[in-house]
């Protein structure tokens, strides 16, 4: 099960990426959203990845942030959506967005995305109000997405944020790679936490991220 990708961009589509990872290129399905989001070819990118094995097929669904995959997960348990549609639906709204118009049953902003008609929006809102109220509150990710700044780990005036980079990138990590994995960590073990890890927790659990 490949959960992350983290390599060069190779091929852009109009859905869709090749990230090319130790010679071998794989095929990335993104929202439209993400898809604007990536760098020029060659420069470095890490995904979220989701993969669904089916018979006939390996597919890979590529996010930005963990909560843009977890929402993409949490579509899918809806009847009647799929990972084409669900990758839809996040095309047309923000993560936070997205969440509060299913708390709030906001049935004419549900209808308004691409392929939700009214059943399915109130399916929405019946089977996942709860599951997605955790995610409402516009957090890092959704803050990235919608242009505004998010703290990093180079803003920290920390020798160890500094020396565990310039170890990660003579481990063969591009310095951009490595800067996003470890404002992850630090968005997921908090600010305080973050500060306090010595150089030697602060890249296993950067290589962690990356793994």
């Amino acid at each position: 099960m490949i959960a992350t990708l983290t390599g060069t961009v190779q091929i852009l589509g109009s859905d869709r990426v090749v990230i090319a990872v130790g010679g071998v290129g794989y095929e990335v399905f993104l929202s439209t959203e993400a898809l604007a989001r990536l760098p020029e070819k060659e420069a470095p990118v890490f995904l979220y990845i989701y993969t669904l094995v089916r018979e006939d097929a390996l597919l890979l669904y590529g996010f930005w942030e963990a909560e843009e995959k977890e929402l993409f997960l949490i579509l899918n348990t809806v009847s009647g959506i799929g990972p084409k549609l669900a990758l839809a639906i996040l095309s047309g709204m923000k993560v936070a967005e997205l969440s509060q118009a299913i708390v709030q049953e906001d049935i004419p902003r549900l209808v308004a995305l691409p392929g939700v008609g009214k059943r399915t929006a109130e399916r929405l809102c019946v089977e996942l109000k709860e599951k997605v109220a955790h995610l409402q509150g516009g957090g890092g990710g959704s803050e990235a997405r919608a242009g505004k700044p998010s703290s990093s780990p180079l803003s920290a005036s920390s020798a160890a944020v500094a020396d565990s980079l310039s170890a990660l990138v003579n481990l063969g990590y591009p310095d951009p790679v490595a800067r996003q994995a470890m404002t992850m960590v630090k968005k997921r073990v908090g600010d305080a936490a973050f500060a306090a890890m010595p150089m030697a927790e602060l890249i296993r659990e950067t290589l962690r991220t990356l793994a």
